[in-house]
């Protein structure tokens, strides 16, 4: 009963600065910025340690001032996804702009149904949901870990639907996906591959940033076993406000690559889209937290993958 309550109140609040145009969010925006930067440091130990692992060539004026432009950019998220309460789907659409649905379209004539769509906290990748009904016919499916907080997870889930799209839990995914592929619906899957690992799910190691990672495998895995194109969501901020995603084809026959050779090519994408402007991925995540020795299941790395290649 309480949680109903909570998300009540919690929506009512949204909605009403959602009714506010841009210009007056992004001044509120400047405002958040001191707030959780200047005056609470949100998880500012977090975001050096990462930024500092990441370039250790920087100089730390240098850092210092990749760090003021994050939490800049992190507030306009912030107000830019309460917008998605009150924004019209022409609006989004503008401002998170899909540059190539053809592509799509395309592998669609070729007998595709279904596919796996790759990207990054990188942007703003809660608008993307909407831009991505711009593909003909399609329905759209976003994967995604349930929030502990029952409110949040509520008012999460109605703003990335709020334009037609579906929510997956991330425990459902393999079942669905299957469904979805043996119903022959028209549908396109995306994950947002760069988070850590689980424990349990160490399987693959290269370097990303600067630093020995472990890779996000499922999705790889998924689109192997049931032969589903693999496209990578490459996001660009133009200006405040707007975003372009162009979508480049990583495989469009997953089944007759290496294993990993898929989860391989993502990373590199997606670190070459973070080293083009650093400040617009989600620093506060703890994205190191694990070493190779945390794993518990047999491992391989890229140097491993390049020598199975030859």
């Amino acid at each position: 009963m309480w949680s109903k309550i909570q998300y009540a109140l919690i929506y009512s609040w949204v909605k009403v600065h959602a009714l506010l145009p841009m210009r007056v969010l992004y001044i509120l925006s400047d405002i958040l910025y001191v707030l959780i930067y200047k005056i609470a440091g949100y998880r500012i130990k977090v975001v050096r340690r990462n930024m500092q692992a990441a370039f250790p060539d920087k100089s730390e004026q240098e850092l210092r001032k990749m760090e003021r432009d994050f939490y800049h950019h992190f507030a306009d998220y912030i107000v830019e996804t309460i917008k998605l309460a009150h924004i019209s789907l022409e609006e989004v659409q503008r401002r998170a702009f899909l540059r190539n649905p053809e592509l799509v379209d395309k592998l669609m004539e070729e007998g595709h149904t279904c596919f796996v769509l790759l990207m990054g906290h990188y942007g703003n990748w809660e608008w993307f949901s909407a831009s991505t009904s711009r593909f003909k016919d399609s329905r759209i499916y976003q994967i995604y870990r349930p929030l502990n907080n029952l409110a949040f997870d509520r008012l999460f889930i109605r703003l990335r639907t709020r334009f037609g799209s579906y929510g997956i839990k991330k425990k459902d995914t393999i079942r669905d996906i299957i469904q979805l592929k043996k119903d022959g619906t028209r549908s396109v899957v995306i994950f947002l591959a760069d988070q850590t690992p689980s424990a349990a799910n160490l399987h693959y190691w290269t370097p990303f940033l600067n630093q020995d990672s472990s890779i996000l495998t499922g999705s790889e895995r998924i689109a192997r076993k049931l032969d589903l194109p693999v496209i990578f969501l490459d996001t660009r901020k133009v200006k405040r406000g707007y975003y372009t995603v162009d979508m480049k084809l990583i495989t469009s026959t997953p089944k007759q690559t290496p294993e990993f050779w898929i989860t391989e090519q993502y990373a590199r994408m997606m670190e070459k889209c973070i080293l083009r402007n650093p400040a617009y991925w989600l620093w506060t995540h703890k994205r190191w937290k694990y070493k190779r020795s945390d794993s518990l299941v047999p491992i391989v790395d890229n140097e491993t993958l390049n020598k199975d290649e030859e």
